[in-house]
């Protein structure tokens, strides 16, 4: 499992100009207690380290102290995994988060795990906020708070769309 440090549960500093379709990139590296018994990054821990681009994401654009203040905290609802290269003790790599969408409910996001300019594992999320009352705040809302001239979504790729639709995200 992936060690909580102080330096991975305090948000780095938002990234000046930073907009919401922009990239975020998380540098990490494997430890101990990410292996599995094979010796290799165990399969839960990459949903662990997607957890962590989505939270630098989210500090890159200074969206912690808005979000704080609103009462709102992001979760997720749907994620899928799909793994191509083992990642293996000591290794560097980084984590690439990006918003490549959303419905009336969910905020889609792709993240590509890489290592030394090869894929080891490609992501993708369906998040939505809620409120400490338990309401779900809608992604326009979400996307109204922060400083973007965007407001409407960009078209989801096709194999995106088509896995939303598998998993009915949109409509739970």
């Amino acid at each position: 499992m992936i060690q909580l440090t102080l330096a991975n549960l305090r948000p780095r500093p938002a990234v000046p100009g930073r907009d919401l379709l922009d990239v975020s990139v998380t540098h990490l590296r494997v430890r101990v207690g990410d292996l599995d018994l094979y010796r290799h990054v165990n399969n839960g821990v990459y949903l662990q380290y997607m957890d962590l681009g989505r939270s630098n994401y989210l500090a890159d654009l200074g969206a912690f102290g808005r979000f704080a203040d609103l009462g709102w905290y992001p979760v997720v609802a749907a994620s899928t995994v799909t793994y191509r290269r083992s990642l293996t003790l000591g290794q560097r790599f980084t984590v690439a988060t990006r918003v490549i969408g959303w419905d009336g409910r969910v905020v889609y996001m792709e993240q590509l795990i890489d290592r030394g300019g090869q894929r080891v594992a490609r992501g993708w999320v369906a998040g939505r906020f809620l409120s400490r009352a338990g309401d779900r705040i809608a992604p326009a809302d979400v996307v109204a708070v922060m400083d973007t001239d965007l407001h409407e979504s960009p078209a989801l790729p096709d194999d995106v769309a088509a896995w939303a639709r598998a998993v009915d995200v949109a409509h739970r």
